[in-house]
């Protein structure tokens, strides 16, 4: 990324918090890596005067209006202030909701900031994530209750990685691959469909361990050495050929994008034995 671009304003509004918006920020700053970007928040606009503070904040600048407004009276003043002002403009949320409230026939809350209701998806989730702590680092015998089971050497994002499909509402336990110590036998009894294996490539593994013990002040040698992360890499692998499960490479993936490999690969894989004739 070169430091001398000229940085793009992405100013999120909202009536409420902005996290939406900041998510799809987000999102969408992902796809231009080569590019700058400045995000100005503006949460908690209430009227008229709210947004036009905000557009003149904007005026004249290479910026995107990017908001979330419920009211819309709220969403058409700021789309003329936008105009007026010639700034590029965003609506996330007006679109969708004329668009569902079309096709369902029933109209909007139009409630800022409502929140999803306490179903039964949101304590699923709720008690997904307790499962991850619970069962995190081999701690415990959950592999038979788990959807998935993560298995790899130490920093390949096990926990992150099994608390994000936690909240996401799936039951993730993770198997440490140590040197010298065979994984627990009941790794080798449970479903295999749902055994994922994670790994990493060497020399970046060797840079996340290196960065965590001087963090906390230790000793480099055997938990960064390059040549031990080689054989646990090595172990490591013929578990994944023993338990005959798929591997993902986490070296350059994000925590949300590993989740969403992994649960592809354990659905592929169990629609795959629904579609064997038995």
């Amino acid at each position: 990324m070169s430091t001398d671009a000229t940085p793009v304003e992405l100013h999120i509004v909202s009536d409420s918090t902005g996290e939406t918006a900041a998510r799809l920020v987000q999102a969408l700053e992902a796809q231009f890596p080569d590019q700058v970007f400045a995000e100005i928040r503006h949460p908690r606009v209430e009227s008229v005067d709210d947004l036009q503070l905000a557009v003149a904040t904007a005026r004249g600048r290479p910026a995107v209006m990017v908001y979330t407004l419920v009211e819309p009276e709220l969403r058409d003043a700021m789309r003329l202030l936008c105009r007026r002002a010639r700034v590029h403009y965003c609506d996330l949320l007006g679109h969708p909701i004329d668009a569902i409230a079309r096709v369902s026939g029933v109209a909007a809350t139009m409630t800022p900031g409502a929140r999803a209701p306490l179903d039964q998806t949101y304590f699923k989730r709720i008690e997904a994530i307790e499962f991850a702590v619970k069962y995190d680092d081999g701690v415990g015998s959950g592999l038979d209750e788990a959807d998935i089971v993560l298995v790899g050497v130490s920093r390949t994002s096990k926990t992150p990685l099994s608390i994000y499909l936690g909240y996401l509402g799936h039951k993730a336990a993770n198997i440490p691959v140590v040197k010298g110590i065979d994984p627990p036998a009941l790794l080798f009894e449970i479903d295999p469909l749902k055994v994922v294996g994670l790994t990493i490539e060497a020399e970046r593994l060797a840079e996340i361990r290196s960065n965590r013990v001087a963090a906390m002040g230790g000793p480099q040698k055997r938990y960064a050495g390059l040549l031990e992360i080689y054989e646990e890499l090595e172990q490591a692998a013929a578990i994944h050929r023993r338990l005959g499960c798929p591997v993902l490479d986490v070296s350059d993936l994000s925590v949300e994008e590993t989740a969403m490999r992994v649960i592809r690969l354990v659905a592929d894989r169990q629609r795959e034995r629904h579609a064997v004739p038995q």
